[in-house]
């Protein structure tokens, strides 16, 4: 596209008025090429990022996980990628710049070493998180840093949680990868939250037990969800007496709710309903409390 456009056929007064002008200035003639080449090659990028809009929209309806989500995003990269390597590499303006981009070892190994460090490690831990699959789209997980949410998203660069009401959480891949993750919907459609619950020691562990497992089945959000050998039918978790506190002792359990029910709602019936039952049926909860003496010397 950088050489001079051909005579007109004859008769073509206009056009042979076009190429006169171009052939007497060869330089606006190389600007208006590297218009013409932008024009067209983002027109075709347009209609293949339209096309492969709706190819990924037809596979997600079939199966919408996290490898649909990264290859999408990679596809869309690669097609500007190489639209802005065309269009570069094709015109005599910008050849010699973009054979020094793209050719020069030196170049390509400063920008890789500096600028671009932190994108390769994020696209590397990327490929990595949608090959392992620790999660899939739709899970709620919770990272070491305290970030925790449902899994909306993955790009190239981060992954996408949704916490509470409006609250998006949008941390880099490598800082993913890099963490210990706790996925509550690890290959099952039901999720779940671990409790747990303090009662006072003169509390008795096994009407403790009762009294908390049937507060979570009296819940309209709770469903069974595990399934104690040798049985296969789900059941509700049992209570477990976990420990010995300083000033409690420690209940603990796993309740099971449906992925359409938010998990702030299900922590909220379900905290509700135990602390209720337990002052119903006269069962301390313990805190921690200071006692102050003063001591008031005479005279003083």
């Amino acid at each position: 596209m950088g050489g001079i456009p051909p005579d007109p056929a004859e008769g073509g007064g206009l056009m042979q008025a076009i190429t006169e002008f171009f052939e007497k200035n060869p330089e606006l003639w190389k600007v208006a090429s590297l218009l013409i080449s932008i024009a067209v090659t983002g027109l075709i990028v347009w209609l293949l990022l339209r096309l492969s809009r709706k190819v990924f929209t037809q596979i997600r309806l079939k199966k919408k996980n996290i490898n649909v989500q990264f290859t999408e995003k990679i596809v869309r990269f690669l097609v500007i990628f190489m639209a802005v390597m065309w269009v570069v590499m094709s015109n005599d303006l910008t050849k010699s710049f973009g054979q020094t981009l793209f050719q020069s070892t030196t170049v390509i190994a400063a920008v890789a070493g500096f600028a671009a460090q932190s994108v390769l490690s994020d696209l590397i831990c990327g490929v990595m998180i949608s090959a392992t699959k620790p999660f899939d789209i739709g899970d709620r997980i919770s990272l070491e840093n305290g970030a925790s949410g449902i899994v909306t998203d993955i790009t190239l660069r981060h992954v996408v949680l949704r916490g509470i009401d409006t609250q998006m959480f949008i941390v880099p891949n490598s800082k993913v990868n890099a963490q210990y993750v706790k996925n509550m919907s690890y290959h099952t459609t039901i999720r779940s939250v671990d409790f747990r619950f303090k009662v006072a020691y003169t509390s008795d562990p096994e009407f403790a037990r009762e009294v908390i497992r049937n507060a979570i089945i009296e819940s309209p959000y709770s469903v069974p969800g595990r399934a104690y050998a040798p049985s296969t039918e789900l059941e509700y978790a049992k209570i477990y007496f976990l420990s010995f506190g300083e000033s409690s002792l420690e209940m603990g359990t796993t309740a099971y709710y449906e992925p359409t029910t938010p998990t702030e709602v299900f922590k909220d019936d379900i905290n509700t309903r135990v602390k209720k039952a337990l002052e119903d049926n006269h069962i301390e909860i313990p805190y921690n409390y200071l006692n102050v003496v003063v001591d008031q010397k005479e005279g003083a």
